[in-house]
């Protein structure tokens, strides 16, 4: 009868160890606070760096993208440091998980905050277990963390970088579709991508959307499809902007202007939580990119001209339309600016978003397939 007593013991004493630990194996845990941390760490890192080079662009303000370089620099460190918070981790293992993020995110890519999320999980749950059992934890505790976390950056990241490198492959083959088709695909992907866990900006320089001129390390000028290629780079700023836009308004009545602006400016993964929660809060964006993507490229024929990482920032710090206007004067844009490239860039990166965003979303309300709070941004 002891003998089988004692696995149950067993696992009675791990589970026991595991609440004191506050080792928590739970989608809400990892799926929803652990990632909107993280979400909130990028905003606070990368994001706010991307708004801060955007002003540095003004005359006699360049100490802005100085400032935003270092900023952008730790934005590992902050989302490991954001996630391990949210996890509960005890100080050794707080501070420790800023070489995890740092490790994960220069390893992982396009998939750095993909990788960021998942290895630091891991390292601070592991950080977590051996805190404060031994004498020595002020070596132990930082010594799992950063080491698991190490191991792991090594061997995971690379693979993750490769998966999203596969995303990457997709939409270089979607350039080479008819301009009706390629603005929905594109526009669609790229704005998933940046609501998502992943760098859309690195997708898009990675696969060079934009007709600036790409040259060889010994010089040479390669010779590139610029106008496709250019095109593309004005479907995934629709489909980018379509994600921030659409959601920063139809979640207005939820967070107010604080939310406006945090996801308008800043980025609509800090809707992954929701998202998470309930799907299809996401309909709404991934309907005005559908429409708002093959307008670019057909109608208006909006191109970016700029760097192609442009094409994939939205308007976070309102790059994604600043790169199209530095591309019209930067002496490649083949044609003259006229007041229909104004107009087509207002309608597509603002209003149209906006307008489609919050008369889906309506719908979706009017039958009760969204309630109010499905939006709410934590304080």
């Amino acid at each position: 009868m002891n003998q089988r007593n004692e696995p149950e013991k067993r696992e009675g004493s791990f589970r026991r160890f595991l609440r004191r630990k506050d080792i928590v194996f739970s989608a809400k845990r990892y799926g929803i606070d652990a990632l909107g941390a993280m979400a909130l760490g990028l905003f606070g890192s990368l994001l706010i760096g991307t708004i801060f080079k955007s002003i540095g662009m003004i005359p006699f303000l360049g100490i802005f993208t100085q400032i935003g370089g270092y900023a952008q620099a730790v934005s590992g460190a902050t989302m490991a440091i954001a996630i391990a918070y949210a996890l509960k981790a005890p100080p050794f293992v707080l501070y420790s998980s800023a070489a995890v993020g740092y490790a994960a995110n220069a390893l992982g890519g396009a998939g750095g905050p993909l990788a960021v999320l998942i290895i630091t999980v891991v390292a601070v749950e592991l950080g977590k277990a051996v805190s404060k059992e031994t004498r020595v934890d002020i070596i132990v505790t930082p010594f799992v963390t950063v080491f698991s976390g190490g191991v792991l950056a090594s061997l995971i990241a690379p693979l993750i970088g490769t998966a999203v490198g596969y995303l990457s492959a997709f939409i270089g083959w979607a350039t080479t579709c008819q301009p009706f088709i390629m603005g929905i695909i594109i526009s669609v992907v790229i704005g998933v991508a940046l609501t998502l866990p992943i760098s859309s900006a690195a997708i898009c320089s990675a696969i060079n959307l934009s007709g600036a001129a790409i040259y060889t390390a010994s010089g040479e000028l390669m010779t590139l499809d610029y106008g496709g290629l250019a095109l593309a780079g004005g479907a995934a700023v629709a489909g980018c902007c379509a994600q921030m836009v659409g959601f920063a308004v139809m979640s207005f009545r939820e967070n107010g202007w604080g939310g406006l602006l945090s996801q308008g400016i800043g980025t609509s993964m800090i809707q992954m939580p929701n998202i998470i929660k309930k799907p299809i809060i996401w309909l709404p964006p991934i309907i005005a990119s559908a429409i708002t993507g093959p307008l670019a490229t057909c109608l208006f024929q909006m191109r970016m001209y700029s760097a192609a990482i442009n094409s994939g920032m939205g308007t976070c710090g309102m790059l994604g339309p600043i790169g199209i206007i530095l591309g019209w004067f930067s002496g490649r844009y083949p044609n003259a600016v006229t007041p229909l490239d104004w107009i087509g860039l207002v309608l597509i990166c603002i209003l149209l978003p906006a307008l489609i965003s919050l008369g889906v979303a309506a719908l979706l309300r009017r039958f009760r397939l969204i309630s109010d709070g499905d939006m709410k941004l934590p304080d």
